[in-house]
């Protein structure tokens, strides 16, 4: 690919003359907090391609710019096996090497434990308070009545995303009973509530034949399951599910012969297409603020990047929202002239961000970053479908587009400021 080869050559020779200049300036260091290892490493890794991709674009550019001059990022990562009790051990270890900014977002528990911890940690240490940047952690309760100061989420929370999906789920006449099926713990139950409140809205004609919960990151067989949604004669099935329990799962319901949709939150990569293969055609949707044929140039160009930096197919789960979150911080410190905790919140509360292709902007009552949303379905490769996931030969044609202010919704946070 000629543009990728080029542009390969532009950024290796960007990085030379950046780490010249910026070689004596100590780093400014992001430690990411998620599951390297265990059952959701898949999810964690591809997380780390990302961060690690728009760290390497500002670099490129000469780092960010301070008092003292320009300063590389560099992306410092800790194992937290995808569990909490780990996750806070982690924390410890990331203050006590005194870097400033924490990232994490594989689990709506590990970030509800991560903001208690760091509301005490900020509290016990003002001289070396940390800033949590939340990239999936999608609970709604992080930016209401568990909302915080030290706390950012750059995804959609899950209600944000229930209210796209069933927008579409509104106008989808064939849909008639749906099974819900999540994993057991905090986020898996708000998407349930949150399907249960918004059909019961916007489709009132539409039977709830099964609401279940399974254990999370610990089914490595979803055939039962799927014989239960069968079973239940459900033509949908509604899901949070995420990394292998989504593949797993996916998996299951083409072996099975399972001809329900399945309207999903992250069911465009991590392998969920090639298990579904043929039978996920017109069959699977998901929902994110971004996908590779969004169309047009600027946003081509901004996958071919990604693509060039990572051939390989396995790591194709590309998430604009991380790299949007690395700019928006790195502008944040520019602006506040500081890695000071608290300088760099006040920068980054109602800061836009705007590119050729998408638009978000920090809500300052609760943190929450509000932008569009893009629903899409599941194609073979070809037409509209001109990049294909993870070299699946399947990839995803946008169904519909929300703007920011149709998933835009209200927030109880009562936050507490230093």
């Amino acid at each position: 690919m000629k543009v990728a080869a080029r542009w390969r050559g532009w950024l290796g020779g960007l990085l030379l003359a950046a780490a010249a200049g910026a070689s004596a300036q100590e780093p400014i260091r992001l430690g990411m907090i998620d599951g390297l290892s265990g059952p959701f490493a898949n999810a964690g890794e591809a997380v780390t391609r990302n961060l690690r991709l728009a760290i390497e674009r500002i670099n490129a550019r000469g780092g960010v710019k301070t008092a003292e001059g320009a300063r590389p990022m560099e992306l410092v990562t800790f194992d937290s096996k995808g569990n909490v009790d780990e996750s806070l051990i982690q924390l410890r270890a990331l203050t006590d090497k005194r870097i400033p900014f924490v990232l994490q977002g594989n689990s709506s528990a590990v970030a509800g434990a991560l903001v208690s911890a760091i509301n005490r940690h900020n509290a016990r240490q003002p001289d070396a308070r940390v800033l949590f940047l939340n990239y999936s952690a999608v609970d709604p309760s992080l930016t209401n009545e568990n909302c915080s100061f030290w706390h950012f989420r750059f995804d959609a929370s899950a209600d944000m995303r229930m209210q796209a999906l069933t927008e579409v789920i509104r106008q989808d006449q064939s849909v008639r009973k749906v099974y819900l099926i999540d994993q057991d713990y905090s986020f898996g139950h708000q998407v349930s509530r949150s399907a249960r409140e918004m059909l019961a809205a916007r489709r009132p004609d539409i039977q709830i034949v099964g609401d279940e919960f399974h254990p999370i990151g610990k089914i490595k067989d979803f055939a039962p399951y799927i014989a239960k949604i069968k079973a239940s004669g459900a033509d949908a099935v509604i899901t949070g599910n995420w990394g292998n329990d989504l593949t797993l799962m996916v998996k299951a319901a083409r072996e099975g012969g399972l001809q329900a949709k399945f309207y999903t939150f992250y069911g465009n990569g991590l392998g969920a297409p090639a298990a579904m293969g043929d039978a996920g055609v017109g069959r699977v949707l998901a929902v994110a603020e971004w996908h590779p044929n969004v169309g047009g140039a600027a946003s081509d160009a901004f996958y071919q990047q990604f693509r060039a930096r990572y051939p390989e197919p396995k790591d194709d789960y590309v998430h604009l929202r991380m790299q949007m979150m690395v700019e928006m911080l790195a502008r944040a410190i520019e602006q506040a002239g500081s890695t000071d905790a608290v300088k760099v919140a006040g920068a980054l509360e109602n800061m836009r961000y705007v590119n050729q292709f998408h638009e978000a902007t920090v809500r300052a009552d609760d943190h929450q970053v509000l932008q569009p949303l893009y629903v899409s379905v599941m194609e073979r490769q070809g037409g509209a479908v001109r990049f294909d996931n993870e070299g699946s030969g399947y990839g995803f044609r946008t169904v519909r587009k929300l703007k920011a202010a149709q998933t835009t919704l209200p927030t109880t946070c009562r936050m507490e400021r230093p």
